[in-house]
């Protein structure tokens, strides 16, 4: 690490930016007393918050943590998207509010999240962490700190977007570490060694990685080993005895909730050893000592090798992080992510990937760490080859080859030619049916132990299961897609003298399928009739109704009727097909040479209105029930002027309705947007601009359905409307 503040930190910093943003939050730990800190930001148009700055802890044990989806049930997420300070003040409140976090992380501390809002967006979040010392409430001060820290964060942001070299997250995190108040000097070294070496316990210092950077020679000769082959390790890797997951996990445990931790461990073949660990800013000092017999636990009858466990608590922690987030995950890409951002920090292998059964062939659905001609090698081979990826699959069992030697022996050079050192292949199979084959490679050679590849096989079942029931829903999605899409118009009509643009974005839940419409309607060639909908729920049963509510609006527009008497027509007719849904919709017609829009409106989201000197207004139509609810319902129609150069803004409530807030503050931000957008500005920018996930504040929770019109001095075609999937 190279750099430092003036807060006493080590930045890492390789340009000035990234030293800011260290710096923000070294200071923000420093006057708050956290002992944990984590800055997340959230790359532009992305919906996944990635974890850039971390302190305190080591990366393996925030790896877990890494990437954060914005819509996760995990406090910075929830924070970013209600853009307000998140506190939780122990372990029951955790497990409470998140219980996949309280799952990974059974640790007792106090926590508090905190958005990164660079003008109107979240571009992030601050974590700090407090041992259970810390008072349970956080304090007006400590708000106000963290707020502030918050804001130097966005500007730093800014500026460094301003400058034109944003920051945005790298592969690894960024770890900061604190450094010591004073040096020691020489004299002052070679006292605490001398101290250190004349104690008759064995001590150790593991630094924030958890690797051992000092011990004395009542260590090395209490745990059996020599203290050079020590130095630079973690100990539940070089000492055998110690790779009981129980033993990293109390060694967790210390560095997380910041309290002095013990556990014993028998040191073969019956020396029960005690060992106490004291957690600072810095690392974990470790005190060993013989224990009492009393103290020590019943013998097992398992051999080091056999109680050890693969990658340790780490291993078993990503593992459940894992199981849990599968549970959730939804298409192939969600499960792609997952598993590369758990099983490498888990398992260690340099590079993976991801292959499943289409029409006879494997296709890499997904990698991490893998050349490009590589992927390309192994893309679509079929299932009859001779590769590792398909034998498993067809034989139906598990490949481990821990050297170079073992896949020759199994396999020629022509059917797999990587350089790495050490391989397994899983075959993914669910009820019966040959899924696909997870394949991970590792740089160095690679003992695979019985537990782990029993762990291995294990969690590619689980994985198996998840793949069958994400492809499910990714065909479902695009058979809903082809519904939807099928449904709306594939391009508007095209009237001289207006500018058209139109979108529709799905939610991204459920099917993808909905009742939002619009469309519109030449009525002669000075005229055209414009109309929004949202038919109530998100099934088939909703868009066959939506494809009815369309075509009856478009086929009363061109009979001439009033935009009153056309939903009065349409209401009707939705009470006949007693469907029991309702449906909001608003309906313009355009009159060009009279420079006049009349509308109406059946319980719909108000029209917007830019004028052509930029003024934005939102337009008061006179609300009418919505259609389906009442048999004998009128619809008032009102006059507006439409100046060439206007916007007319019509859009479903999609666009404008946040959970737990204020619809019409929303509707009012709508309008901000619309007028700083500029004047010239093309309609089809402009439809982008309004529905961009960078405007919205948190991920839509219903389809978005928008219509833009603009009358012009000039003759114009028809656009074609845009689908954003």
């Amino acid at each position: 690490m190279s750099g430092e503040s003036d807060t006493g930190w080590s930045t890492g910093s390789d340009g000035p930016d990234w030293g800011q943003l260290d710096a923000v939050l070294a200071d923000v730990m420093k006057a708050t007393g956290a002992s944990v800190g984590l800055i997340y930001l959230l790359p532009p148009g992305e919906r996944v918050l990635r974890l850039a700055v971390v302190s305190g802890v080591s990366r393996s044990i925030a790896a877990p943590w890494a990437r954060v989806p914005c819509d996760a049930p995990v406090p910075v997420a929830v924070a970013v998207r209600r853009r307000r300070i998140v506190w939780l003040a122990g372990q029951e409140d955790m497990a409470r509010h998140y219980p996949r976090v309280g799952l990974v992380l059974p640790y007792d501390f106090r926590l508090a999240a905190a958005p990164i809002v660079v003008g109107a967006t979240a571009r992030g979040g601050i974590v700090l962490l407090w041992p259970t010392g810390h008072p349970p409430r956080l304090s007006a001060r400590e708000r106000h700190i963290v707020g502030g820290g918050c804001r130097s964060a966005s500007r730093v942001l800014r500026q460094a977007a301003e400058s034109g070299r944003p920051l945005l997250p790298q592969d690894e995190p960024r770890l900061l570490h604190q450094q010591p108040s004073q040096e020691p000097g020489p004299a002052q070294a070679t006292a605490a060694f001398e101290f250190a070496e004349r104690l008759p316990d064995g001590c150790c210092s593991l630094n924030v990685e958890g690797r051992i950077v000092f011990l004395n020679s009542a260590c090395a000769e209490l745990v059996g080993a020599d203290a050079e082959s020590l130095l630079g390790t973690r100990p539940w890797e070089s000492l055998p005895w110690l790779r009981d997951p129980v033993f990293e996990d109390r060694y967790r445990a210390a560095v997380i909730a910041r309290q002095p931790t013990t556990f014993t461990a028998r040191r073969p073949p019956d020396t029960w050893l005690s060992f106490r660990l004291f957690p600072g800013e810095r690392g974990v000092s470790v005190h060993i000592t013989v224990a009492a017999t009393e103290d020590a636990p019943s013998p097992q009858d398992r051999s080091p090798e056999e109680a050890a466990q693969p990658g340790g608590a780490t291993a078993l922690y990503h593992l459940t992080h894992l199981a849990a987030m599968l549970s959730e995950a939804v298409g192939v890409t969600d499960v792609v992510e997952l598993v590369a951002d758990q099983l490498v920090p888990a398992f260690g292998p340099a590079a993976l990937a991801l292959m499943t059964v289409e029409e006879g062939r494997l296709h890499v659905a997904g990698h991490r760490g893998c050349p490009a001609d590589l992927v390309a090698g192994f893309d679509a081979v079929p299932l009859s080859s001779e590769t590792p990826a398909a034998r498993v699959l067809t034989t139906g069992v598990p490949a481990f080859f821990s050297n170079a030697a073992d896949l020759a022996r199994s396999h020629s050079p022509a059917a797999h030619h990587d350089r790495m050192g050490a391989w397994a292949f899983l075959p993914l199979t669910a009820s019966g049916t040959a899924i696909g084959t997870l394949a991970l490679a590792y740089e160095q050679p690679h003992p695979f132990t019985p537990p782990e590849r029993a762990l291995l096989t294990s969690l590619a079942g689980l994985l198996a299961q998840t793949l069958d029931r994400a492809r499910l829903y990714d065909n479902q999605r695009q058979l809903a897609h082809s519904l939807q899409t099928g449904l709306l118009p594939h391009r508007l009509a095209g009237v001289p003298n207006l500018e058209v643009a139109a979108r529709y974005l799905p939610a991204g839940h459920g099917m993808d399928i909905g009742g939002d419409f619009y469309d519109l309607v030449r009525c002669d060639d000075t005229s055209a009739a414009a109309a929004i909908g949202d038919v109530q729920g998100h099934n088939t049963t909703a868009a066959a109704l939506m494809g009815q509510v369309r075509t009856a609006v478009h086929t009363h527009a061109t009979a001439g009727a009033s935009p009153g008497e056309i939903l009065a027509r349409t209401n009707r007719l939705l009470i006949d097909l007693d469907t029991g849904l309702f449906t909001s919709c608003l309906y313009a017609h355009l009159d060009l040479p009279r420079r006049e829009v009349r509308l109406a409106t059946a319980g719909h989201p108000p029209p917007l209105l830019r004028h052509p000197d930029g003024r934005t207004e939102i337009l008061d139509v006179p609300p009418g029930l919505l259609l389906g609810v009442e048999a004998e319902t009128d619809y008032t129609t009102v006059s507006v002027r439409l100046e060439p150069g206007s916007v007319l803004a019509l859009y479903t409530d999609g666009l404008v309705e946040i959970p737990g807030g204020d619809i019409g503050a929303s509707t009012e931000a709508l309008a901000r947007r619309l007028a700083e957008a500029a004047v010239d500005e093309s309609l089809d920018d402009l439809a982008d601009t309004l529905t961009s996930s960078e405007s919205q504040p948190t991920p839509p929770t219903d389809d978005i359905a928008l219509l833009l019109v603009r009358p012009t001095a000039e003759r114009l075609s028809g656009n074609t409307t845009t689908h954003r999937p």
